[in-house]
């Protein structure tokens, strides 16, 4: 008794299939040279590469139609034969493109062979880009983890300042397109963190961004973006206050603390560790506002014993002060002390108001801090103190010995 004639069918078609796989490549093959720009630009080897892909693709498609519960290693049949190289310079989409010229070639072969071998054409083609997208999706995904472990540890480098030589290669790798200034912007964590929302709202604003998430705390490494790099060049200049503000909605409530500007991002670190320290003692300001500049903060950080903090407000306050004229730091002393009042000031030192008045006003020129104002008279008179301080310590200090002496 013979075979069924179905069985014979199939058992015929798979012989003639296998005896027209090369000449079905070798037609995809000038198909793919005809059609697709791309692939003709291709060096000679990468074009060797995408025909064993094709011719794979073909070969797997007779052993599944011998057969269909080989599903699960279509995309390992077809892809192993592409060195990885291919893999990482063809996209998604000229792989979908590589799969309908070979689908588009072997239907024009087969016509008139049978419907049953057309549907099962037909079905192994999206089989097959079913699992095209599947391996080009895990290769995002681990792209994806690989970036944000890399970016976890260059902003982790920028805040702790153990940048080494392979930080700027690490930089480059993470496609940042900042140039020039650059600002340390530190909060908390929201519930829900949206990243690309943050990343989209950072190149609208001008800049791109670097995103660090440790714990409850989110530290954005803010930098100018290159000007090419920008569709909408009319808020490339705004001041980094400004920026952090319209990115203030990206944080979890809580303080929000913006670092001051460097000129480079290998100077980033000294913004993170005013960012950082500031964040620190936020809450000490009562009616801190959101975001609140770390310099704002100054007092707060030098009394919880912020070296950086100590040196900032001598340097920016009581030596500019001092060396302009000893009269301005008499007279701040004595109108601070006196609760602010000029006519105390005034008895105080013998002088009229205006006087204080008029040196009050030459402390904010050399300055830029206005004694009248509650917040930033508690900055002036902690830089006071803390220069006052340092002057007496380097008073006390015994002379170092002469040389030679004995």
């Amino acid at each position: 008794m013979g075979r069924p004639t179905e069985v014979m069918d199939k058992t015929e078609t798979l012989a003639w299939l296998r005896r027209i796989s090369g000449d079905l490549a070798t037609v995809t093959i000038k198909r793919l040279d005809d059609t697709l720009p791309w692939y003709a630009e291709m060096p000679p080897a990468r074009r060797s590469a995408v025909g064993l892909v094709a011719q794979a693709g073909i070969t797997s498609f007779i052993q599944w139609y011998d057969d269909p519960e080989s599903t699960p290693w279509i995309a390992a049949d077809i892809f192993a034969a592409a060195p990885r190289e291919l893999l990482r310079s063809v996209s998604l989409t000229q792989t979908l493109q590589l799969i309908r010229v070979t689908v588009e070639v072997t239907e024009e072969r087969v016509a008139g062979k049978g419907e049953h071998l057309r549907e099962a054409i037909l079905l192994y083609s999206r089989e097959v880009a079913f699992a095209a997208a599947d391996v080009y999706a895990r290769a995002a995904e681990a792209r994806g983890l690989w970036d944000a472990r890399l970016e976890a540890l260059v902003v982790d480098s920028i805040l702790t300042g153990e940048a080494d030589e392979e930080l700027p290669s690490r930089i480059a790798a993470l496609g940042w397109h900042g140039h020039g200034e650059v600002a340390v912007l530190v909060g908390t964590t929201p519930p829900q963190f949206d990243v690309d929302q943050l990343r989209r709202t950072a190149r609208k604003l001008g800049v791109d961004v670097l995103i660090g998430v440790q714990g409850s705390r989110l530290v954005l490494v803010v930098g100018r973006a290159d000007l090419s790099a920008i569709a909408d060049e009319a808020v490339i200049d705004l001041p980094f206050a400004e920026i952090a503000r319209r990115l203030e909605p990206g944080f979890g409530a809580g303080y929000l603390v913006l670092g001051p500007t460097v000129p480079a991002l290998v100077d980033a670190s000294q913004s993170a560790r005013a960012a950082l320290a500031g964040f620190a003692v936020a809450r000490a300001w009562r009616h801190a506002p959101r975001p609140v500049e770390a310099d704002d903060l100054l007092p707060e950080r030098a009394l919880a014993g912020d070296p950086l903090a100590k040196i900032t407000l001598v340097d920016r306050i009581y030596r500019p002060l001092q060396a302009h004229s000893a009269d301005l730091v008499t007279t701040l002393w004595a109108y601070l002390d006196n609760g602010r009042s000029l006519e105390a000031t005034a008895r105080e030192l013998f002088v009229h108001p205006n006087t204080v008045r008029y040196r009050l006003k030459r402390v904010s020129e050399v300055i830029g801090w206005d004694a009248t104002g509650p917040r930033e008279a508690l900055i002036l008179q902690t830089a006071l103190i803390l220069g006052s301080i340092g002057t007496d310590a380097a008073r006390r200090r015994p002379p170092a010995p002469r040389r030679g002496a004995v």
